[in-house]
């Protein structure tokens, strides 16, 4: 594939005239240093060869005009160092800011395929090193390439047969560092890679350090993380074994130009075609030309590490989400609530059977209905069909008679409001995560929005109220708490429709009745759909659906279910452990 380069200058765009700047800086005081040997050159050939009476003033001359080329030198270098790091970290925040909102954009397929930590790794360790090649790369580059090419230029001016003869080097130097620039390149890819690994590990184990204790299973964990970081640690040996033959073959090649500088060059002197000053001149711009070849070849580490930190980002922003909006999609206004899936299929991958199949449902706006049916049936499946976090395969599914396909995805999902069975809460305040709901919403909507869930009285009973700190994943606060924040916050959204997922089966008795009171009072004028493993909750449902892997099989009141005497009342057998005659 064809390296991007327009995509890879774009980044500059915003900063063309700061990253000029910086450019012009750069070379002019690259030209200042090659100014250096000609002075040392004039000194040694020209004045103290000559009339030494006026010698001492030329030779103060001389070091004042050092002395001048030095400070320039030394203001030009703080100020490419400073505004050049300044360039490349505004990149890289310009880059990093564009990936998160591109994540932001992804359907939930692409985070089933992906680790949190690989993606973690992109985002910070890839772009840093990226931003690393944004600025030192264009810098650097025209840094060296002046001091070569003057050298170059001064040095034939000096004595041109032995300048080529220096230079037939350098095709055999360009060819050996291609061949280890594409080696480096594959190394750099398979270490991010690696430690992308590290990361996801690390993230895996951490997010779940109370199971991992619970079980005592730290060994397990700290050899996982051994497997991983062994494999990252086998990369970077490889890695550095390239580097080793790359940077030792360039210091070969170097060495042996120097070498033909002081044979061919005393050989020329010994034959009175050369003189002796111009020699030692000839030393110090061998050396203005060598520090470069040195300094490319180890940007060349830079500049891989760079390219394949901005291939693997480009990876991620050419990733398309699978639920986009249409050309002109509708933007809800008024929303009754009204559902129908109309003989819809649905599977996560092609090669993956279905969830369901044909499945026809229809749902009158207002109305309280109640999935259940046994584990893998597809119940929070189907319901992730309606705010399209999935599209179904085939059929339709409709809002108030509008396809959710030809719906704005954000229009969408902002009239329909979830809780979930594993809530999730954002480290910060009670407030925070509330108003997560609603963020325009002002702090007394907050407050009657929580009172309605019924977590009033508890986050008063806490240090800071309304301000405590909940820790990351609300890990200060109880199952129960934690689902009444949940529940505050879909009061604060104020959605027309509700969809609640199996939000009481990890709760207590006295918690599941709380967490019941506030979601009924939560449905109430809303279409709701709740997904229930205890069936208690759901008695007051005013129709209840038994969905299968055949699909649904029964619907009706909780009284009449029961009465039918099929799967429905089988699963309530089970769960109260109600023999058949007394039921």
């Amino acid at each position: 594939m064809r390296f991007p380069i327009k995509k890879f200058l774009s980044y500059y765009r915003p900063y063309a005239a700061l990253f000029l700047s910086v450019l012009a800086c750069t070379f002019f005081v690259s030209l200042s240093t090659l100014v250096f040997p000609l002075l040392v050159r004039y000194v040694t050939k020209d004045v103290l060869e000559g009339d030494l009476s006026t010698a001492l003033s030329k030779v103060y001359w001389s070091g004042g005009l050092m002395l001048v080329l030095a400070a320039i030198q030394n203001i030009g270098n703080y100020y490419v160092d400073y505004k050049g790091h300044e360039v490349g970290a505004r990149m890289e925040s310009d880059m990093r800011r564009e990936l998160f909102a591109h994540m932001q954009k992804l359907s939930f397929s692409f985070y089933d395929q992906e680790k949190t930590g690989q993606l973690m790794s992109r985002i910070t360790n890839d772009l840093l090193l990226l931003s690393e090649l944004y600025h030192h790369g264009p810098e650097d580059y025209m840094k060296y390439l002046v001091r070569l090419i003057g050298a170059f230029v001064i040095l034939f001016s000096i004595n041109a047969p032995l300048t080529i003869a220096v230079f037939c080097f350098l095709p055999f130097l360009a060819a050996f560092s291609l061949y280890f620039n594409k080696k480096l390149n594959k190394a750099f890819l398979r270490n991010k890679e690696r430690i992308g690994d590290v990361n996801a590990q690390v993230e895996d184990s951490l997010a779940g350090i109370r199971v991992v204790k619970s079980f005592a299973n730290e060994h397990v964990e700290i050899e996982k993380f051994n497997r991983a970081n062994n494999r990252f640690l086998d990369s970077r040996k490889k890695t550095y074994k390239a580097e080793a033959y790359f940077f030792n073959g360039v210091q070969t090649f170097l060495q042996l130009i120097t070498i033909a500088v002081i044979i061919l060059g005393s050989a020329s002197i010994v034959n009175s075609t050369f003189a002796l000053t111009d020699l030692i001149t000839f030393l110090l711009y061998i050396g203005f030309m060598i520090e470069p070849i040195q300094r490319l070849t180890h940007m060349s580490t830079q500049f891989q590490e760079g390219i394949t930190g901005f291939q693997r980002f480009l990876e991620i922003l050419n990733v398309k989400p699978v639920i986009e909006n249409k050309p002109n999609a509708i933007t809800l206004h008024k929303v009754r609530g009204e559902i129908e899936f109309k003989r819809v299929s649905f599977q996560y991958e092609d090669h993956l059977e279905n969830v369901f199949a044909n499945l026809s449902l229809h749902v009158q706006p207002g109305e309280y209905i109640a999935l259940v049916g046994p584990s893998g049936a597809g119940k929070t499946t189907l319901c992730s069909l309606i705010p399209r976090f999935y599209d179904a395969t085939d059929g339709e599914i409709l809002l108030d008679g509008i396809n959710v396909r030809d719906i704005d995805i954000t229009s969408l999902r902002n009239n329909i409001g979830i809780v979930q069975q594993d809530v999730y809460l954002f480290s910060g305040t009670v407030m925070e995560n509330i108003r997560y709901g609603n963020p325009a919403a002002s702090d007394e909507e907050l407050i009657a929005a929580a009172k309605r869930a019924n977590a009033h009285d508890f986050i008063m009973g806490l240090p800071n109220g309304y301000h405590s700190e909940i820790g990351q994943r609300g890990v200060k606060l109880s199952g129960g708490q934690k689902q009444r924040l949940s529940i505050a916050r879909v009061f604060l959204k104020n959605p027309p429709i509700l969809i609640l997922d199996e939000a009481t089966s990890a709760l207590d008795n006295e918690s599941e009745n709380i967490v019941k009171e506030s979601m009924e009072s939560l449905a109430t004028g809303r279409t709701a759909i709740v997904i229930a493993h205890r069936l208690s909750t759901i008695r007051n449902a005013q129709r209840i659906l038994v969905l299968t892997e055949n699909g649904i099989v029964e619907q009706g009141t909780h009284e009449a279910l029961l009465a039918r005497d099929g799967v429905y009342a089988q699963l309530y057998s089970k769960q109260f452990e109600i023999p058949i005659e007394l039921r």
